[in-house]
């Protein structure tokens, strides 16, 4: 998936967390954002790997693209991590549920995503789609009219 669609996911997935929590909206969905594009840190023509160059070729050539930035095990280690550091429970929410929506639109992918890193198993949908083609602009269409959905919901249950 390219960047935007992983950037309207973690609009979707944080607006729609936003429902069942009592977490601040705008702190869930900011950090939601910037969540959305940190497993792509092992990319170095990604949005974040053009913002931190150095860290994202040392990532990529410790461990490649789409396995451990992509993986459950990250998931924990920046969760412990938030937990223990971040004062902000709704950024640190916020930053984990951006993650997770950018690990199952990139499980949506033929190449999919290797979940349970270190074991080399790729994780994939049955139905995937192809980054930058037709399928992912519906996946696009879809995740933006989500937004809209939830995003309603939000700002009327203020």
């Amino acid at each position: 998936m390219t960047g935007k669609t992983h950037i309207i996911g973690g609009v979707a997935a944080s607006l729609a967390f936003a429902q069942i929590t009592n977490y601040e909206p705008a702190i869930l969905l900011g950090a939601g954002v910037i969540g959305s594009l940190i497993p792509d840190i092992c990319h170095g023509s990604s949005k974040i790997g053009r913002a931190l160059p150095i860290l994202s070729k040392l990532i990529n050539g410790l461990f490649g693209h789409r396995t451990f930035t992509h993986s459950l095990l990250f998931l924990v280690i920046i969760a412990v991590l938030l937990h223990n550091f971040m004062p902000v429970e709704a950024a640190s929410a916020g930053l984990l549920v951006g993650m997770a929506s950018h690990i199952v639109l990139d499980m949506a992918t033929k190449r999919g995503v290797k979940l349970l890193f270190p074991l080399r198993w790729n994780v994939r949908f049955p139905l995937t789609a192809t980054t930058g083609g037709p399928s992912e602009y519906l996946v696009f269409a879809l995740l933006s009219l989500f937004s809209v959905y939830f995003g309603y919901g939000v700002i009327f249950s203020l």
